[in-house]
């Protein structure tokens, strides 16, 4: 409904203390009417009895007198006006105003047998009291009744006395607690406002940043570390694309100056048709080159877009269950002739028990990832080497590992291996991105990838990648 924080802190704060403050006006409108209407009871009662005690026998009648004290328990600046009512049992007015309405049904309670009613006189809103007294004498006994009533305008007047004040204090605090609590806020959202422009300060293009978690209040220091490791993500990130772009661009460059040079060469050979015959021999070798050359770039690539393809976020959110042991065989199957013409032993161990090692992957992923690795393993085997593939579950665990006896990686430069376009042989035809896919791929599918000596520790690589293993309920049914 707001969009200003400091509206909404506001509110949470003002508005209970806005109903609090009507409780408790409310309250106090209750206690002053108790107190005016007590005051007003006290009075009314006190002047009945002082007409209850001037009643006398005159003969074998009952007289009553109005004393000037019965009257002057009224007199107040605000000119109530008061009406008096002495009647006997058979409802002849002894004095006082004729007519002078009484309750139809009396409960006289307490010591004092009196009874409170509100009624209207000649127009007049009243709080009356009635009574009664026994007259006894030797002739026998009478039973009179005495009424007072007075209009409320000294009531009402002492209510609002009572009351104004307390309000008046009630809104004095509401006003003061609004006043307060917007400076407050102002003066206590400075840091956040101080940290907003200093954000907006900054170039978006340069990521060399940090917030200062110390200028602001302990509940927002973990937005400042969160901007921070936010923003170290993102130098990192861009950091990695730029040294992707630069390496990308070393790397495709090198073919396509030779390309450049060579179709260069094609072109004035091909103008100079005498020279044809005499360097036949040169054209083959640039022909050659020139189909290698093509093939690494075709390669690299390739490879580009499929690392940027394990990248992207697509790549951890549509996983399916996956036979682990049919991909891994059906790369062999792909990567048997080029064993073969480097005369390398090629060989594959599968679970005991089939169909235990499913696990969640993209298939065109989780294929690239096996046969990265199986090929790596295949550019760095001598010939005649041995290179082994091994598919196994371990207790939840499903472990794809390839094993060679070539010449190894020394544990220093392990995580090196990793980067992009890093290779340990610059004699070695590759790109340098087998690894880096392998591991974005298994970073996309949850898994981790180690590399170790060969178990026989001597020479040699074993690459391990470790997928969660997919429970039976979880597997892909035909």
């Amino acid at each position: 409904m707001f969009a200003s924080l400091r509206v909404r802190l506001a509110a949470w704060l003002l508005l209970p203390l806005s109903v609090f403050v009507c409780v408790c006006g409310y309250l106090s409108w209750r206690n002053a009417a108790a107190v005016a209407d007590y005051v007003q009871d006290h009075d009314l009662l006190a002047s009945a009895k002082v007409l209850s005690e001037r009643l006398i026998w005159e003969g074998d009648n009952v007289e009553a007198s109005v004393p000037p004290s019965a009257l002057s328990l009224f007199v107040s600046p605000h000119r109530d006006q008061v009406f008096l009512s002495v009647t006997d049992a058979a409802g002849t007015v002894l004095a006082g105003s004729p007519g002078f309405p009484l309750p139809a049904k009396r409960t006289l309670e307490g010591a004092d047998r009196a009874q409170w009613y509100d009624t209207e006189f000649h127009g007049l809103r009243l709080r009356a009291v009635v009574t009664q007294r026994a007259m006894f004498d030797v002739g026998g006994g009478a039973e009179i009744t005495i009424a007072v009533g007075k209009t409320t305008r000294s009531r009402d007047s002492m209510l609002r006395a009572l009351w104004q004040p307390t309000v008046g204090y009630l809104l004095l605090a509401l006003l003061l607690a609004i006043g307060l609590t917007t400076l407050a806020l102002t003066w206590e959202l400075r840091p956040v406002l101080r940290l907003s422009r200093q954000l907006a300060q900054h170039d978006p293009l340069h990521l060399d940043f940090a917030v200062d978690p110390r200028a602001l209040h302990t509940e927002l220091r973990p937005v400042a570390e969160t901007v921070n490791g936010f923003v170290r993500q993102l130098r990192a990130h861009s950091e990695a694309q730029r040294r992707f772009i630069a390496d990308a661009a070393h790397q495709l460059r090198t073919p396509l100056a030779l390309q450049a040079s060579q179709i260069e060469y094609a072109r004035y050979t091909r103008q100079h048709r005498q020279q044809w015959e005499t360097r036949r021999a040169d054209m083959d070798a640039m022909w050659v080159a020139l189909q290698t050359s093509n093939r690494r770039l075709i390669d690299v690539t390739n490879k580009l877009l499929l690392l940027a393809q394990a990248e992207h976020r697509d790549a951890s959110a549509s996983l399916e269950p996956v036979d682990l042991a049919a991909v891994a065989l059906y790369a062999i199957e792909q990567l048997a002739a080029v064993a073969d013409r480097r005369r390398i032993d090629l060989g594959m161990e599968l679970p005991e028990q089939a169909g235990t090692a499913w696990v969640r992957a993209q298939p065109a992923l989780l294929d690239a990832l096996v046969s990265n690795l199986v090929d790596n393993a295949l550019r760095y085997t001598q010939e005649e080497g041995r290179v082994t593939v091994r598919v196994r579950r371990i207790d939840d665990q499903v472990e794809l590992s390839v094993e060679d006896n070539g010449p190894g990686i020394p544990a220093e430069a392990r995580e090196r291996v990793f980067e992009r376009f890093f290779r340990m042989s610059q004699d070695t035809d590759g790109t340098g991105l087998g690894l880096a896919i392998v591991r974005e791929i298994a970073r996309a599918f949850g898994a981790t990838v180690s590399l170790a000596s060969n178990e026989n520790g001597l020479t040699g690589l074993r690459a391990s990648v470790r997928f969660a293993a997919v429970r039976d309920e979880g597997r892909k049914t035909d």
